[in-house]
């Protein structure tokens, strides 16, 4: 096991990017390193970076702040053990726990078109290239954040950008506990459509398998090495 401080090499003209992993961390924690890492990505003290993490029970509110969307005030949230967010990021509200696998990407989009909708379809494109190797047939629904299969959502998108720096990101739920919506309408929708693999698999699914096919999808779909990449 090697430190949370990551190497990061250039192999056959790609661009380096690393990744983070810091297994199980409170949101709290984990928003003030991604604060962080955006000013040092800004200064180009660090290459493109995406987190891999899970959180213990928490309800973020996005930009959108549809408090409607809340189907248990913050305060009866924070009785039951639930943390609640207020936060930049785009999107509405959404729930974090424990099975699901959370991903910042702190990405120059300088170096990727300057394009945020790209860089968010590239970000959906990553997932459905994971789930498809679970044999799971997803895809993004235009006018809706996330990634789909059929009539339920297994991951959900809410980006942030500084000076052209992204933070905040997906939500890709593994093996998540999906009761934990119920205290939510997510971006929206109905609690009942959210989904996880291991539900639509029938089987348990490795959090560390899914990890490692995401950062491979992640340097396929923007063209990155990741290959000095290091767990924390």
């Amino acid at each position: 096991m090697v430190t949370r401080e990551a190497r990061a090499v250039e192999v056959q003209g790609r661009p380096a990017f690393r990744v983070l992993d810091l297994g199980l961390e409170p949101y709290a924690v984990t928003l003030r390193r991604q604060e962080e890492l955006v000013q040092e990505r800004l200064q180009d003290a660090v290459p493109d970076t995406l987190i891999l993490v899970e959180h213990p029970p928490v309800v973020t509110l996005g930009r959108a702040k549809s408090t409607a969307n809340l189907r248990e005030t913050p305060e009866a949230l924070r009785a039951r053990g639930i943390e609640f967010f207020e936060v930049t990021r785009g999107g509405d509200v959404t729930y974090h726990a424990p099975g699901q696998l959370v991903g910042y990407p702190i990405f120059d989009l300088r170096q990727h078109g300057r394009d945020v909708l790209r860089f968010c379809r590239g970000v959906e494109a990553a997932l459905i290239g994971v789930l498809r190797e679970y044999g799971l047939t997803a895809l993004a629904v235009p006018g809706k954040a996330g990634v789909w299969i059929g009539e339920q959502k297994v991951a959900s998108l809410g980006i942030s950008l500084r000076r052209w720096v992204t933070f905040h990101g997906f939500a890709l739920n593994v093996s998540t506990d999906l009761t934990g919506f119920r205290a939510i309408r997510p971006c929206g929708e109905a609690p009942e459509v959210m989904t996880s693999m291991e539900a639509l698999l029938g089987r348990a699914v490795p959090m560390r398998e899914v990890r490692e096919r995401v950062q491979g999808w992640f340097a396929e779909v923007f063209h990155l090495d990741g290959s000095g990449s290091v767990v924390g």
